[in-house]
């Protein structure tokens, strides 16, 4: 979202979460309505079936309230959705963060990716000069032997690190 000029960014945050967010929820109430009148059930009669009272129906069908996951199992078991309501908890989940938290979601997700993936190599200031020369042959789309060379000498020249001292 752009500002104008003179605009304070502490109001892009709210709009930011605003703009995202509430076109997910309206678009979980607008099917979530769309299903409950193909039942031919009122909202507390919804409410009622599911366990949640007729407010918390009609807040979510307007898109004031995302609904938890429980709310949207139950609603798509109820009206027999087959799946399609309780296919929004991914997007309701998210929608409940401002867009600054849904972005570091995101970054951790693939942070904690990242570390699983490193977690079964040896980091490159403790690999020994053979297991960095093996992963360098290892990569894809190969390397000729001379850059293998040039990166395994680099690697281990960095371990200098371990010999110093330090001088308080």
């Amino acid at each position: 979202m752009t500002t104008g000029a003179g605009q304070s960014g502490s109001g892009t945050e709210e709009q930011d979460w605003e703009e995202g967010s509430s076109d997910v929820l309206k678009t979980v109430g607008k099917q979530l309505k769309l299903w409950r009148e193909r039942a031919g059930l009122k909202q507390a009669e919804l409410g009622q079936a599911i366990g949640y009272g007729e407010e918390q129906v009609s807040s979510v069908e307007r898109g004031r309230r995302a609904p938890k996951p429980e709310f949207l199992d139950t609603a798509d078991e109820v009206l027999g959705a087959g799946g399609i309501l309780a296919a929004f908890k991914e997007d309701v989940e998210r929608a409940r963060y401002p867009k600054k938290v849904r972005d570091l979601a995101r970054l951790e997700a693939d942070a904690v990716e990242l570390g699983a993936y490193a977690s079964t190599v040896a980091h490159g200031l403790l690999q020994t000069e053979d297991y960095a020369r093996a992963l360098y042959r290892m990569h894809r789309p190969t390397l000729d032997e001379d850059t293998i060379e040039r990166n395994v000498a680099a690697r281990m020249a960095r371990q200098v690190i371990f010999d110093r001292r330090l001088v308080l």
